[in-house]
């Protein structure tokens, strides 16, 4: 259970900080309590510390292991084009829905990877993972949401076998998105977004 780090990615503006900061700081002491990691309390004061001097956007990946270790890593971060569709297609390798750790991001992908490698990314933008019962679950860096007409974005619950993503807790939270299973008819049945804390809410199209 420890030959792994847990991750945080998240997005650094120089006008408005870290993006979802506090959401993504209780996600990380929460999946350390859980495993029992140290409690990550140098985390913030790391991230201050990565930013120093930059002048636009960053990608941030911070990583915390089981000895307490924090180390935080920036890249300059390209958002997507304006109304861009992502290509979504559906992966043979399945999550098991039984396995509590996929419920905390961690460097244990190698379900993701997998998934990923079915596909070139010139056929699929992103890869869209279902559990041993056929249910869809999520992205391999993306949660899940299908608008059905309902007025609120539908997002598949973790007991599924899947991320509590920043972004997804934040809608449900705003009461923008609600929690229900999805199956892959309903996937085309409505509108199709995928999103992560990273990029924010992104148009889908499921082929294939």
């Amino acid at each position: 259970m420890n030959d792994f780090s847990l991750i945080e990615t998240l997005r650094w503006e120089p006008e408005n900080g870290f993006v979802r900061l506090r959401l993504h700081l209780a996600r990380l002491s929460r999946s350390a309590r859980r495993i029992g990691f140290p409690d990550p309390t140098g985390a913030a004061a790391k991230l201050e510390e990565a930013v120093v001097g930059a002048t636009t956007a960053q990608r941030m990946r911070l990583t915390l292991d089981r000895l307490g270790q924090i180390e935080v890593t920036a890249a300059p971060f390209a958002p997507m084009p304006e109304g861009a569709t992502w290509t979504v297609r559906i992966a043979e390798t399945r999550l098991d829905s039984t396995d509590k750790l996929l419920r905390m991001k961690t460097t244990r992908r190698n379900v993701y990877e997998a998934a990923r490698a079915e596909y070139p990314a010139s056929e699929a933008d992103e890869i869209l993972l279902l559990n041993d019962r056929g249910e869809v679950c999520e992205g391999t860096i993306t949660s899940v949401f299908v608008d059905d007409g309902s007025g609120t974005l539908r997002t598949p619950p973790i007991s599924c076998g899947l991320l509590a993503g920043v972004l997804r807790t934040e809608l449900i939270c705003q009461r923008k998105a609600r929690v229900g299973r999805i199956s892959v008819t309903d996937l085309t049945a409505g509108k199709l977004y995928m999103g992560n804390s990273l990029r924010g809410l992104m148009r889908a199209r499921l082929v294939g």
